[in-house]
C-alpha cells in the first residue's frame, strides 16, 4: 500500500490545475498542467490499506490502482508504467477522457472525497513518455495468422496491439484520411491533445501492426472479400449513428448534429483545409444534450468567439451528492462542471426543444422550448409554458444510437440485437464464424474504458478461436460479467 497513515495527514483532494480561462481560450491547447511532483506523491499516498480495493470493481479494465499508487507515493515510476500497461493499453488516453468510475468506487471516497486516481494515472504514463520509457513489444513468436480490423477506436487499437502482441499479421482498417477515429477528429485538442495519439501509433508501428486508413470496408473493400482474405475479422467501427430531434424546423441550416461540427474543427487543428466549416464566431449557439459531447461543443464554441452559449437539457439537473437509489460503490449521477463549463455558457434544465423556429432565408433564427413535465413515465413540454430562444447554430449533442450496419448485414448477412448493434456471443463472436465484434459496435454508445477493456477481451476471444488457447488478458465479456472460461 501507499503511505499508512497518506488519508490521514493529507485529507484534502487536490487535482491538476487548468489554466486561467482567459488564457485557454485563446488556443487550442489542453486545459490542464502537469501537478508537481511533492502534490502528486502526497495524493498517491492517500490511497490506503482498504482491503478490499473497490476501485477495481469500478473499473473495467481491473486496473492495479492500489499497486501503482504506491509505486508513485514511493517515487518508483518506472515500475508503475508497468504495472499500469499490465492491464491497460492506452493510459494516456483513459487518464484524460474517462470519467473515473474507479474514483465512485475507491473506499476513502466513503467519507472523505475521494483518491485522484486518474490524475495519477496520466502522470505516470506523461512521464513514461518522457524519459522514453515506452517502448514496442516485438512478439516472440509469429503464428503467420492473419486478423483485419475494422475501425480504429479505442477497441480496435486495443484489440489490434494485443493480436500483434499475440504473433498475429494484424491490419487496421479506418475509412478517414488518418488512425484514430473519434481520438482523432471526434475529441478536441483542448481535451487530448494528438501528439498522444501519435506516439503510441508510432509504438504500434513498431511492434508490426498495420495501419490501413483511407479504406471504406463495405464500399472500397466488400465485408465478404475482407472475410475471405484474412483468417480473422474484428469489427470495431464504434456506434457512430447521431441521434436526431425530428421536430418541426429540422430541415432548416444551422441544424448540425455535434460531430458534423466537432471533426471539421479538429482537421482545421491538424492543418487541414476544410471547405465551409461550421463556425460559431459572433453567433448565439445553442447546444441539445447535457454529456462530454456537449461539453465538448461549448469549449469548441468558447474558442470560435461564439456570441454566447447555452445548453439545454430535458431533464432534472443532477444531484451534487448521491442520491439514494446510487449507494457506494455505483457510479452515481451528479452534476459536473466540465472545462468547459467554467469558460462561460448558460446551462439550462428541464427545457423541452418544441420547434425550431426560422427566417425568411430557411435559417434558424431561434428554438421554442418549454418547460419538461413527468407524465405517465415520460418527459413532455409543459402546455403554455413556451418561449423562444435566440439560436443561429444549433448543435445536436443527443447521443448516438448504434453502429452503421447496412453494408455489414448485406454482405456478411451478420444478426443484429435489439438495440440494432452488432450481435454476439459470449466470446465476441458474431453470427458469421471468425467475424467478432468489439468497443461500442457491439455494446453501443459507452466509454472509453469499456472500449479498451472489450478490444482486450475480444482479443483474447479471438486468439483462442486461432489457435486453441491464449495468454491474453480477457478482463470483461461482452455480459459484462468476467470471461472465466478463456485460459488466461
Amino acid at each position: 500500500m501507499a503511505d499508512p497513515r497518506g488519508f490521514l495527514k493529507t485529507r484534502d483532494r487536490q487535482t491538476q490545475p487548468r489554466r486561467p480561462v482567459p488564457v485557454r481560450i485563446m488556443d487550442w491547447k489542453e486545459v490542464y498542467e502537469r501537478q508537481e511532483k511533492g502534490v502528486l506523491q502526497a495524493q498517491a499516498g492517500r490511497c490506503m490499506d482498504c482491503g478490499v480495493p473497490f476501485c477495481h470493481q469500478g473499473c473495467p479494465l481491473g486496473n492495479l490502482i492500489p499497486e501503482w499508487n504506491d509505486l508513485m507515493w514511493r517515487d518508483r515510476p518506472r515500475e508503475a508504467i508497468e504495472r499500469l500497461h499490465a492491464t491497460n493499453n492506452f493510459p494516456e488516453f483513459t487518464g484524460r477522457l474517462c470519467p473515473a468510475p474507479c474514483e465512485a468506487s475507491c473506499v476513502l471516497g466513503i467519507n472523505q472525497p475521494a483518491v485522484t486516481i486518474k490524475q495519477v494515472e496520466v502522470s505516470i504514463i506523461d512521464e513514461a513518455f518522457d524519459h522514453d520509457w515506452v517502448e514496442p513489444v516485438i512478439p516472440t513468436r509469429v503464428t503467420h495468422q492473419t486478423v483485419a480490423v475494422v475501425g480504429s477506436g479505442p477497441a480496435g487499437l486495443a484489440a489490434a496491439q494485443q493480436l500483434t502482441r499475440a504473433g498475429h499479421t494484424v491490419a487496421v482498417y479506418e475509412r478517414d484520411d488518418a488512425i484514430g477515429g473519434l481520438l482523432r477528429y471526434g475529441i478536441p485538442d483542448f481535451k487530448m491533445e494528438k501528439v498522444h495519439l501519435d506516439r503510441r501509433l508510432a509504438q504500434m508501428e513498431a511492434e508490426g501492426t498495420r495501419f490501413r486508413p483511407g479504406v471504406t470496408i463495405g464500399t472500397d473493400i466488400s465485408f465478404s472479400a475482407l472475410r475471405r482474405r484474412y483468417d480473422a475479422v474484428v469489427l470495431a467501427t464504434g456506434a457512430t449513428v447521431p441521434r436526431d430531434l425530428p421536430i418541426p424546423g429540422r430541415e432548416l441550416a444551422g441544424v448540425h448534429f455535434a460531430m458534423d461540427y466537432l471533426v471539421p474543427q479538429n482537421r482545421i487543428g491538424a492543418g487541414q483545409r476544410v471547405d465551409a466549416p461550421v463556425d460559431a464566431a459572433g453567433k448565439h449557439v445553442v447546444v441539445l444534450g447535457g454529456g462530454d459531447t456537449g461539453a465538448d461543443c461549448i469549449g469548441t464554441a468558447h474558442r470560435q468567439r461564439a456570441a454566447s452559449v447555452t445548453t439545454l437539457a430535458i431533464g432534472r439537473r443532477p444531484a451534487e451528492e448521491r442520491a439514494e437509489h446510487q449507494p457506494w460503490p455505483m457510479f452515481p449521477t451528479l452534476f459536473e462542471v466540465a472545462s468547459a463549463h467554467e469558460e462561460g455558457g448558460e446551462r439550462t434544465y428541464l427545457a423541452s426543444t418544441v420547434e425550431f423556429v426560422g427566417d425568411d432565408e430557411g435559417r434558424v433564427r431561434a428554438l421554442r422550448v418549454a418547460e419538461t413535465e413527468f407524465r405517465d413515465g415520460r418527459r413532455v413540454p409543459k402546455p403554455g409554458t413556451e418561449r423562444e430562444i435566440p439560436a443561429d447554430l444549433v448543435l445536436l449533442a443527443l447521443g448516438f444510437t448504434g453502429p452503421e450496419t447496412e453494408s455489414l448485414t448485406a454482405q456478411l448477412e451478420t444478426e443484429l440485437d435489439e438495440r440494432r448493434a452488432i450481435a454476439r456471443d459470449g466470446y465476441y463472436m458474431t453470427n458469421v464464424d471468425g467475424v467478432f465484434a468489439a468497443g461500442d459496435a457491439g455494446r453501443g454508445q459507452s466509454l472509453i474504458v469499456w472500449a479498451i477493456a472489450e478490444g482486450r477481451a475480444c482479443a483474447a476471444a479471438v486468439d483462442t478461436w486461432l489457435r486453441g488457447s491464449t495468454r491474453l488478458p480477457a478482463p470483461v465479456a461482452p455480459s459484462d460479467r468476467p470471461i472465466d472460461l478463456l485460459p488466461l
